[in-house]
């Protein structure tokens, strides 16, 4: 496919080593066989993370530093001058960062390579959101500091950075349908949906959890993070709703938050509602334990608010599920709906409580419309996302880019 071999330094937000597998499996396992390989730059911080095969890692600074939205720029470019000194770079790549995109820009114009930008998220809104958040809870010092960031962030990104990139990533069509509206050339863009990795999300390669308070219950799961950004408190009231006509229901949230204060109101949400005995809040688990409790489940939920931020992702939990055989009930953003209707693995509805709750009993009382389900989704994974597959069209995407103007554009 390829006429040689193309090496990529690429800035990330994520912490380092990476944990999220559009970076830890797509750049670090697949590429390389494309002839694509990797200079990590970024910060660390973070639990584990995936040993780095890819190319080479540059961490610089940590992430739960008290600055590190300030200095994240300065840490950049010096592991930017540390991976030149390993290897030049064909391209620069800088995913979900707006001042080190600047900064990386200016540095490709400055090496004669192509500038390049993925956006797995739309981060100046999320900033935008950020502050909201702040501003109803009356911090006022905290809102002004995060107010002048998603100010000062939107022209950066949207005006210099984007326009002028030689390329860009995005996370969904319903993202680039969305840049393109904004003024950012179709041609210029490449949807790189969120994948599984098809090893690791085996259903024969995996232990069943042994833990007995699954015995004897209808297990329904979330597989994924808990945040009131995500309104997962959502799932409580699908919970109370099923345990009305299920007694022996069990809604398994096989996940962590992002912090201590967003995991003690998850519990006490619980609490509040009085569903300790239909819902089990695991907290941080291995991947492995988190997929053994995957497969004791007869559905998968999805529920993504609906809005500027989530209505542009390509969620990996729907995906997930489908890849381990189970049933999923999905909310209609548009890559999800698609999902549904492409796979026929799930049911697809509006993210309210009600809906949620009956296409579920739907799924657990009709055991051959379930069976159905859980038999499309594996193949239609193995054919549409998993990341080997993902990876032959994002390496064809580096080779139209990188190919005509080489390393010394």
């Amino acid at each position: 496919m390829h006429t040689r071999p193309f090496s990529i330094t690429y800035i990330v937000r994520d912490p380092l080593p990476p944990l999220r597998a559009d970076v830890a499996t797509l750049f670090g396992a697949e590429m390389p066989r494309h002839g694509v390989r990797t200079e990590l730059v970024g910060q660390g911080g973070g639990p584990g993370g995936t040993p780095w095969h890819g190319g080479g890692i540059h961490v610089v600074g940590s992430l739960s530093s008290r600055f590190a939205s300030l200095l994240a720029p300065l840490w950049d470019a010096l592991g930017l001058l540390r991976a030149w000194r390993r290897v030049r770079p064909d391209c620069i790549q800088v995913r979900d960062k707006v001042a080190s995109a600047l900064l990386a820009m200016l540095a490709a114009r400055l090496l004669r390579i192509p500038f390049l930008y993925w956006m797995s998220f739309p981060i100046v809104e999320g900033f935008e959101a950020r502050r909201d958040a702040i501003r109803r809870d009356g911090r006022r010092r905290a809102w002004l500091a995060h107010a002048l960031r998603a100010a000062l962030a939107r022209p950066l990104l949207y005006r210099l950075a984007l326009p002028r990139a030689d390329h860009v990533f995005v996370q969904s069509e319903a993202m680039r349908d969305w840049l393109a509206a904004r003024g950012i050339a179709r041609a210029r863009m490449t949807a790189v949906p969120m994948g599984v990795d098809a090893t690791v999300f085996d259903r024969a390669a995996i232990r069943p959890s042994q833990d007995p308070r699954l015995d004897g219950r209808r297990v329904v799961l979330y597989l994924g993070r808990v945040a009131r950004s995500r309104r997962s408190d959502f799932l409580l009231a699908v919970a109370d709703r099923l345990r009305r006509e299920l007694p022996d229901v069990l809604l398994v949230i096989a996940g962590d938050a992002p912090s201590q204060d967003e995991m003690a109101w998850m519990r006490g949400a619980i609490a509040a509602h009085r569903l300790g005995h239909h819902v089990l809040l695991t907290g941080w688990l291995p991947q492995a334990a988190a997929l053994g409790y995957a497969v004791r489940a007869e559905v998968g939920l999805s529920p993504i608010p609906r809005g500027t931020l989530f209505d542009v992702s390509s969620p990996t939990k729907l995906v997930e599920y489908l890849a381990l055989g189970i049933p999923g009930v999905a909310n209609d953003i548009p890559d999800q709906q698609q999902v549904i209707a492409d796979s026929g693995a799930g049911l697809c509805v509006p993210m309210q409580p009600g809906a949620f709750a009956a296409a579920t009993l739907r799924l657990l009382r009709e055991p051959e419309l379930a069976a159905r389900c859980a038999a499309r989704g594996p193949s239609w994974v193995a054919a549409h996302r998993t990341y080997d597959i993902l990876a032959r069209e994002v390496a064809g995407a580096y080779h139209r880019i990188l190919t005509p103007c080489g390393s010394g554009r």
